[in-house]
């Protein structure tokens, strides 16, 4: 029997091995990876060849998979979209209040709907699909936009929040909605017991992320923080079933702790590595495994239901979508809704929940996975048929202080169609240095008269005046504010060591001048192309897991381009011919501007879609 299950559990993990490489190799990118390994599943499973059987140790690491799964789900979800400052665009809604209001909108549709299908005896609960239709992935929406750039822009930012809010809520709506159906409805007060302990929880780990010994620990070879996740997500999901309540909400509301921590973008990666290299794939497959397509068939109401469920879902997102039809046009609108119906992992929680409770039998429950793939298949190729192609956006670019250097680099960063603006004290310009740039006086360079001048609202910003606590009390203050791309200039090395943040690039006239002309000494050759060639130098981020271990020697899009560096946790690779890339890497790539927007594209295509 032991033999039986290790090649039960080899066979899957050999086949969630192979299916990124043949989406690689028959370039077959439309396909999410989790929706492939479903797909296989179903192939060596009782719809296909019947090669795995019931084992405890294959429904063990599933389980472990869908903990998991759950916990990564929370960890995606970024709170610090509800404290950014956006750029102020006229006639343009407030995205909090209008994502509040889509997703009413789609929870008041979706119940009506969901009735509908009570009414025609296709259903017997109308909570259950309430909260099945109603749902949006995450991880469907957030690549899809990423790869459109629209994170940042408002439209983006309310899909965000609305699909944010969705996951959220279905998660908590699900648990209580299990624990009622399961004749304990009094215990959802205990529910309370859990967010109790998840704010403890959370005040506890900020309060020892402070502490230097602790910060020491987690950066030493133990791996504490991994250990410590794993710890947390235990304890959560072994509270959750005290209380009564999903397990899967624990790990949820682990993950959501980590979030609110701001981990580093190493430790998450860490974290991706582990889950979707070996427990995630492990659940999928078995997901399809486990599902038995041809009984779908024989059932002729699962026949009428599944394509009625199919449009119930595109229309209980397309008619809250409409809300935006004030400020942008049909195209946009209904690419929203059509995005946002994407579902997965969250609709598999609902499925197999009432499935254990008896709520829904194995055959609808087959027909809802089945419908919630095909969703995940549809709807991301309509999405990029439809949304309008957007002309690219200028980068707002702010500088704080005017001297000599900044007004220089201001008048190149205007020849390359970046939006500038310099701000600086009245007191601190000389009438020699007046230039036709947009130069911005304020009386003082403070935080408020900055602000009221609109310095943070841009995609990039300097600071470099002649005051380093100045730099660095604004460089910290965007920071706060969610910038991503923060340069402050500090001349006091002893300064200069205390800024150990990776968001925050410092640097010195001192310090850069003598870097230069060392570099002019030993490599005057390197220093010409970066001079002279800078439109052909790019930083690359590395986040499709297709190229996770790849060779560069393997990458078919390089063309003449060259990978110069790889900057990898912290450390700088010269790269040869048999380095391999792995996701999270940035790589410093030299070519010929087209050729890079398609490294780019190729490379910095989001990972997993559950």
């Amino acid at each position: 029997m032991e033999h039986h299950s290790l090649t039960s559990l080899m066979i899957v993990v050999g086949i969630a091995f192979f299916i990124p490489i043949i989406l690689q190799r028959l370039h077959l990118r439309f396909i999410p990876v989790v929706i492939a390994e479903i797909i296989a599943g179903l192939l060596i499973g009782q719809s296909g060849f019947n090669l795995i059987s019931e084992d405890p140790t294959l429904e063990l690491l599933s389980l472990l998979g869908f903990i998991f799964l759950m916990f990564i789900s929370g960890l995606e979800i970024d709170f610090s979209i509800f404290e950014r400052k956006r750029k102020k665009q006229q006639n343009s809604p407030n995205p909090v209040w209008a994502a509040l209001l889509i997703f009413l909108t789609i929870m008041v549709i979706s119940f009506g709907l969901s009735y509908l299908l009570v009414f025609l005896k296709l259903i017997k609960d109308p909570f259950l699909m309430t909260l099945i239709i109603s749902t949006i992935s995450l991880g469907i929406v957030v690549p899809v936009l990423k790869e459109r750039k629209m994170t940042d822009g408002i439209l983006g930012q309310i899909i965000l929040l609305v699909t944010m809010i969705a996951d959220f809520t279905t998660m908590i709506l699900l648990t209580v909605y299990a624990m009622f159906r399961d004749e304990e409805g009094l215990r959802v007060l205990l529910l309370l017991v859990l967010f109790l302990a998840f704010f403890l929880a959370y005040r506890v780990i900020k309060r020892f992320f402070s502490i230097p010994l602790f910060d020491s620990l987690l950066r030493g070879t133990t791996q504490l923080g991994t250990r410590g996740v794993f710890a947390l997500i235990l304890l959560f999901v072994a509270l959750s079933e005290v209380i009564g309540a999903e397990n899967i909400l624990g790990a949820f509301l682990a993950g959501v702790i980590i979030s609110l921590l701001s981990p580093k973008d190493d430790f998450i990666h860490q974290l991706d590595s582990f889950g979707f290299g070996f427990l995630i794939p492990i659940f999928f497959v078995t997901v399809g495994v486990n599902l038995n397509i041809w009984e779908l068939f024989v059932d002729r109401k699962i026949l009428l239901l599944m394509p009625l469920l199919l449009l119930f879902m595109y229309i209980a997102k397309i008619i809250p979508a409409m809300i935006l039809k004030k400020w942008y046009s049909w195209k946009e609108v209904l690419s929203i809704g059509v995005l946002t119906t994407s579902k997965l992992s969250l609709v598999i929680a609902a499925a197999a929940i009432a499935l254990d409770l008896g709520v829904i039998g194995d055959v609808l429950h087959g027909a809802i996975i089945l419908v919630s793939i095909l969703t995940c298949l549809i709807s991301p190729i309509i999405f990029s048929r439809l949304f309008p192609t957007a002309q690219p956006e200028q980068t707002h670019i702010s500088i704080v202080g005017a001297n000599p250097t900044t007004l220089f680099v201001a008048r190149d960063l205007m020849e390359e169609n970046s939006v500038v603006r310099v701000y600086s004290a009245k007191q601190e310009i000389e009438h020699k240095m007046v230039h036709p740039y947009p130069l911005i006086l304020v009386e003082e360079l403070s935080v408020s008269l900055l602000e009221e001048k609109g310095a943070f609202e841009s995609d990039k910003i300097v600071f470099a005046t002649s005051d380093d606590e100045i730099n660095i009390q604004l460089g910290k203050y965007a920071k706060r504010l969610g910038l991503k791309t923060i340069v402050i200039k500090v001349e006091d090395q002893s300064l200069q060591k205390n800024l150990t943040d990776d968001d925050i690039t410092v640097y010195s006239t001192l310090s850069s001048t003598r870097t230069l002309l060392k570099a002019l000494i030993d490599n005057p050759g390197l220093v010409q192309l970066i001079t002279q060639h800078n439109k052909t130098i790019k930083e690359i981020f590395v986040s499709h897991s297709n190229y996770d271990q790849t060779p560069i020697t393997r990458l078919p899009f390089l063309g003449e381009s060259l990978i110069l560096h790889i900057y990898r946790h912290g450390e700088v690779i010269i790269p040869h011919g048999h380095t391999s890339l792995q996701r999270g890497d940035k790589i410093l790539v030299s070519g010929k501007s087209e050729e890079l927007r398609r490294i780019r594209r190729e490379l910095s295509y989001q990972k997993y879609i559950h």
